[in-house]
């Protein structure tokens, strides 16, 4: 018996080396990461191309090394998505008022604009696939935004509320647009559309009972956001709600990563004060899980498809029009009291992508809507812009002394 289930294992998961390889990376890439001054996610998605198939070939294709790598990466992606829509502040966005999120809006649909505008000169395959890129494009990084903004004091400032409205906007926005394009290309003008408006119903009315019953009895509930619950019920809440509404997902046709991203933002919008939740989740994904998905994002990079020079003259048009697209109309940032300067930083920072761009991109991939090689493409945007606009910022944007960071109402 136990023979039957060692050899079972065997074929199951991987071998000695992969396990070393993977199990160090995921501890010392962002060691790595701090000391040259480079994001994470950059590192770990080279890291994947070193060891995959293309160059050195410790993870080879159809093995049981990138079967179990891929398993873990698509529970990466889920909590990433997750995360994402999770880490929505809804409560500031209710604090700044109806201006600001109409105006972020509005500043939304003219970069749509742009952008889509801008694919047009690109070799893009399908119109389906402008589409799709034109949002995925259009979104921002709230992981590029907060911590640029933190280290130059500009939290609080005229500037930083403006950026991290739009900032937040943009990376909601985008995200639902290309959730309801996915399923409309998928199904068409079906009934498989509501389904969209059926799973947000059912996800918002759960987490309301959720909530309710958290009024009701609310020494149960603090033990959800508790950071001194030795049975971390909170993160077993979080990960129950996850994996329940990907089922539910997948149940009504939906992308299984998408629903992941409604989830978290459902979650986000019932339950505003999430304590350290947040935090512990966050802890527990980027410090295992998430990082084996960038690395699995690395293994599978299509890095033949850029040798091809129709293939990598597309993939630089599109940074180049991500770019454009949100640096052209920050100069509309002064109506709301900013300076050139300050409207051209907030353009930088809003044009710096991480994480999310990566995941959408991944999806696109899986529906077939994008390309391999537009997806890489998509992670060359990443790596450019998340090592890029934090810098630009700061030159524009030098830190502010701290007694001078004082909060402005927007």
């Amino acid at each position: 018996m136990l023979s039957v289930i060692a050899a079972t294992t065997n074929e199951i998961l991987p071998n000695a080396v992969t396990f070393v390889v993977i199990g160090f990376a995921a501890f010392l890439l962002p060691l790595v990461a701090r000391l040259v001054r480079v994001p994470a996610v950059v590192l770990e998605i080279l890291f994947g191309l070193l060891i995959g198939p293309q160059v050195l070939g410790l993870i080879g294709s159809e093995t049981a090394s990138e079967g179990f790598v891929l398993v873990l990466a698509e529970i990466g992606l889920f909590l990433l998505m997750f995360l994402a829509g999770f880490e929505i502040d809804f409560t500031s966005l209710e604090r700044e008022g109806v201006g600001p999120i109409l105006f972020a809006i509005a500043f939304f649909v003219i970069v749509v604009l742009l952008a889509w505008l801008g694919l047009g000169y690109v070799d893009l395959a399908t119109t389906a696939e402008r589409v799709y890129l034109t949002l995925l494009i259009s979104a921002a990084s709230i992981g590029i935004i907060v911590p640029a903004l933190r280290s130059t004091n500009r939290t609080n400032t005229r500037q930083g509320q403006t950026t991290l409205v739009i900032g937040i906007i943009a990376e909601f926005l985008a995200a639902t647009g290309i959730i309801v394009y996915s399923v409309w290309y998928l199904n068409g003008f079906g009934v498989e559309l509501l389904y969209v408006l059926v799973f947000a119903a059912v996800l918002l009315s759960s987490l309301w009972v959720m909530r309710t019953l958290a009024w009701w009895f609310p020494e149960q509930a603090e033990r959800l956001f508790s950071g001194e619950d030795p049975d971390e019920l909170g993160i077993r809440f979080s990960l129950a709600l996850l994996f329940v509404f990907v089922g539910l997902a997948i149940a009504l046709g939906m992308d299984p990563i998408l629903g992941a991203f409604m989830a978290g933002a459902l979650f986000a919008f019932v339950f505003r004060d999430s304590g350290q939740l947040e935090e512990r989740l966050s802890g527990f994904a980027y410090g295992f899980l998430i990082p084996i998905f960038f690395i699995s994002v690395g293994i599978r990079f299509p890095l033949d498809a850029l040798s091809d020079t129709a293939v990598l003259v597309a993939a630089l048009s599109i940074i180049v029009v991500a770019i454009a697209a949100k640096l052209i109309p920050a100069p509309l940032l002064m109506v709301r009291g900013l300076s050139f300067r300050e409207s051209i930083g907030a353009g930088v920072l809003l044009s710096g992508q991480l994480s999310v761009i990566i995941a959408l991109a991944e999806v696109g991939v899986q529906i077939g809507i994008v390309s391999e090689g537009v997806s890489a493409g998509a992670v060359l945007l990443v790596g450019v812009t998340a090592l890029l606009a934090p810098v630009v910022y700061k030159v524009l944007c030098p830190p502010l002394e701290v007694d001078a960071d004082v909060a402005v109402s927007a």
